[in-house]
């Protein structure tokens, strides 16, 4: 049942057509607007399905202008459906300033469920971690892409990338320096198109193997980081260890292992028996 002054974000296919469900077409059928990231695009998709609509031009640039209008359609009585080119709105697309106005003026926002690229490639991917991130785009400047690529370095969940064709050599390339040539890296490209391609390696494997082949740079690319490794209970990183170093140089051993425990998070226990071993050892001095 279709409710009649209310915003509906409508998922729409991320390649295959007929990756459409029956709820967002009939959605789509029934509103009075569909608000799309790019008509032409959208257009296509609602012919393949012989639905004819009034569309709405809504995307990064235009956002904040269109939301006014849409709100007046909202206020005038009027159904509307948000689509995107592909996938979810909202998620690393246009979408969420307007989704973020219409619920502060009181609208209903009905989401309607359906393709999703980071999803999609999880399922595939065959990665037994159960927890994700997903971070969507990367910077598209080295330096900043670097920071931020750092700033996940310790996570130990599967990190979850979007990235463009003109910008996967260097991105890899990137991610090779930051976490090192062994962490593995599932590339899903063109999901549920004529080309799509899984292919799973260490980081210096994909990156060989890209540039081995140009046919595999193009496309939209959705990359599959593994989290780091899990330390051993028993075993302390060499972050804890040169913490409890510094801070045995100058504290009681027990106020060391104190605030070291809380500055790393790391069990107590070893750090004790660590500091035991350390002072056993003559350090420090």
């Amino acid at each position: 049942m279709l409710e009649k002054i209310a915003l509906y974000v409508v998922a729409t296919p991320i390649g295959n057509l007929s990756d459409i469900s029956l709820r967002a077409l009939d959605v789509l059928t029934k509103v009075d607007v569909v608000a799309a990231e790019h008509i032409q695009n959208s257009r296509h998709l609602l012919a393949a399905h012989s639905i004819t609509a009034k569309l709405v031009s809504l995307h990064q640039h235009n956002e904040a202008a269109v939301t006014n209008k849409i709100l007046a359609l909202l206020n005038s009585g009027k159904s509307v459906a948000l689509v995107t080119d592909a996938g979810t709105p909202g998620i690393s697309d246009p979408g969420a300033i307007l989704v973020k106005c219409v619920r502060e003026q009181g609208y209903p926002v009905i989401p309607v469920p359906g393709a999703n690229a980071a999803v999609c490639a999880m399922s595939a991917a065959g990665i037994a971690n159960p927890h994700f991130l997903f971070y969507g785009f990367l910077p598209a400047k080295t330096g900043l892409r670097k920071r931020e690529l750092t700033a996940l370095k310790s996570q130990q969940c599967t990190l979850i990338f979007y990235e463009a064709p003109h910008r996967i050599l260097e991105c890899v390339a990137d991610m090779m320096d930051t976490f090192g040539a062994q962490r593995q890296l599932t590339i899903a490209r063109e999901l549920t198109k004529l080309f799509e391609t899984i292919h799973t390696g260490t980081l210096e494997e994909t990156l060989a193997w890209l540039q081995a082949d140009t046919n595999q740079q193009k496309g939209e690319f959705v990359l599959l980081l593994s989290g780091a490794e899990i330390l051993d209970k028993s075993e302390t990183s060499e972050q804890a260890r040169h913490t409890l170093e510094c801070l045995l140089a100058e504290l009681p051993l027990k106020q060391a292992v104190k605030l070291a425990t809380a500055i790393t998070g790391e069990n107590k226990n070893t750090l004790y028996q660590l500091a035991l071993d350390l002072k056993a050892t003559g350090y420090p001095e």
